[in-house]
């Protein structure tokens, strides 16, 4: 703790009297912190921070990118604009060398400022003076690491545009008849779409790993040996990389396309805990993506685990790389179902769109939208789109939506009046040249078909389990689920003389969570959940293997 001759030598506390000192003497306090450590992060709630000793930066998330927008030395205080505003913190505050802070709460320092007004006074003189620093370091043009040149509606262009977005590389995209993509592109453009990086680097329809390599994205493992390999970067995966990192085991994360999983694409989640008015899906994936490298955890983009091997523990990837590994965690969450319509595969990227992300915006920006669900997702979709699009039409199979739907969705589309419901109603045939034109509507109850222009469809009909390549020693049940725990055990396969653990599959050392786990909860928080005990088995099992 401090004493009071090293308060008193604090400029911002040097005027106080013994009464004032003694009392903080007792109630601030006193962080010792190493390179790297954060004092307090951006969106917490207000402090005070004083650097004593060393050195610290103030950061600030400026267009998805960490950058550093002042420095703190000695004497220097932190947290004064969220204090006299009582706002949250507008930045955060990390250590780059060894270094002491003194830190007052809310309570502390509006007791402090009743004692000695002249406190509150320099700190908010102080606040004026940083929220210029402030003004200049947001109102930065945005700087893309990269040019996505192609029109808005092509496959290989909104493909790009979401690996991009959901891997947080900031970028731009530019049609093909803008002046600046003409420039960028040097020439003719061959094929769609163009990627040019800052450096002047051109890839004509490039391989998503091609652009995570010029984005500096880890698109191959860094290791031959790791202590969990998990496959899948949904919640349930993320989580378990955090909580795996976190606990100094050696962690790799392999995801084929992006982190997030089906919950990464959502527009909205409103019963997460934690964020009373929801958070994007895209959001908590980018929080989580964070968190998992901060700890230490290895994130492998554009890598497809081509196999695993329950007796060696191998994983092997696309490409030919064998990792060795002492557990696996299977976190593939699962496919959306494909709508069984002639020729609709033609039109996926150009009109036709499985999931909804807000990435996907400007698809429905001033357009008649038509999306195909009744579940979460769809009514998420339904309600974010109707921001965007003139009208948006829920197609619903069944009679209403309260069968698969929360009721507080429900009563949110009720109050959107650009939107329309329509049960008992399916697409049946879809049409177009080279993009998406129109579509057939069958009315069940009228058991009539109506054509209705359409540019845009999204579908969302429920998700399938993609697990055909697992061996044939991790137990499924009929739909291809993954079987743990007791249900593991009943399907016959299980052979040590122990019960698996409650998340552990037919094949000792591999568990399997999230989505793609046989009678597991459909929910983000189940998920979370999941992920998080997976790793305390991991342990445990660890612990018997050793």
């Amino acid at each position: 703790m401090f004493t009071i001759e090293e308060l008193a030598a604090i400029p911002l506390f040097s005027t106080l009297g013994e009464k004032e000192l003694e009392y903080l003497a007792g109630t601030v306090e006193d962080i010792r912190l190493i390179p790297g450590e954060y004092v307090a992060h951006e969106g917490e709630g207000r402090s005070l921070a004083i650097m004593v000793e060393g050195k610290a930066e103030l950061t600030k998330l400026v267009n998805g990118v960490e950058q550093v927008i002042g420095v703190r030395l000695p004497g220097e205080v932190g947290g004064e604009i969220p204090m006299t505003l009582g706002t949250p913190l507008p930045a955060s505050m990390r250590a780059v060398e060894p270094s002491r802070v003194v830190k007052l709460t809310v309570e502390v320092f509006h007791t402090l400022a009743a004692m000695a007004p002249q406190v509150s006074e320099t700190v908010g003189a102080a606040a004026l003076e940083r929220i210029e620093m402030l003004k200049t370091a947001t109102g930065r043009p945005r700087e893309p690491a990269m040019y996505v040149i192609g029109p808005r509606v092509d496959p290989g262009v909104h493909s790009c545009d979401s690996f991009l977005h959901r891997n947080q590389i900031p970028y731009e995209r530019l049609d093909p008849d803008d002046p600046a993509a003409h420039a960028l592109a040097g020439g003719r453009i061959a094929a769609y779409p163009m990627v040019v990086v800052r450096d002047g680097t051109r890839l004509t329809n490039p391989s998503m790993r091609a652009v995570a390599t010029v984005a500096g994205l880890t698109s191959a493992p860094g290791h031959d040996h790791y202590d969990v390999v998990i496959v899948g970067g949904g919640p349930a995966g993320l989580t378990a990389a955090v909580n795996s990192a976190s606990e100094g085991l050696r962690t790799a994360l392999i995801e084929s396309f992006a982190p997030g999983g089906q919950a990464g694409t959502s527009t909205r989640i409103e019963n997460y805990t934690g964020f009373p008015f929801g958070v994007s899906g895209d959001e908590l994936a980018s929080r989580a993506l964070q968190q998992a490298k901060r700890l230490g955890a290895e994130i492998v983009v554009t890598r497809r685990v081509e196999a695993i091997d329950p007796a060696d523990l191998t994983v092997a990837l696309d490409g030919g790389d064998v990792l060795r590994t002492k557990s696996i965690v299977l976190a593939m969450g699962v496919e959306w179902r494909r709508l069984e319509v002639d020729s609709i595969d033609r039109f996926v990227g150009s009109g036709v769109y499985y999931g909804a992300a807000r990435s996907d915006a400007s698809l429905a920006q001033g357009n008649d939208v038509y999306l195909i669900g009744a579940g979460n997702s769809a009514g998420q979709a339904a309600i974010f789109f109707s921001n965007h699009a003139r009208s948006v039409t829920l197609l619903v199979r069944g009679e209403s939506l309260a069968a698969s739907m929360s009721h507080y969705l429900i009563e949110q589309i009720a109050t959107k009046t650009n939107i329309r419901v329509e049960t008992r109603s399916e697409v049946v045939a879809v049409h177009g040249d080279d993009q998406l034109e129109a579509i057939d509507i069958i009315d069940r109850k009228a058991g009539t078909v109506s054509r209705r222009d359409a540019r845009v469809l999204f579908v969302l009909i429920g998700a399938e389990a993609a697990t055909d390549w697992l061996p044939c020693e991790i137990s499924r049940d009929e739909h291809g689920f993954v079987l743990t725990g007791t249900d593991a055990m009943k399907a016959g396969q299980w052979k040590p003389d122990r019960e698996p653990f409650a998340l552990e599959t037919s094949a000792p050392g591999i568990f399997a969570v999230g989505d793609i786990r046989s009678g597991s909860v459909k929910r983000v928080a189940a998920s979370v959940g999941e992920g998080g005990m997976a790793i305390a088995h991991v342990h445990r099992y660890l612990q018997l293997t050793r």
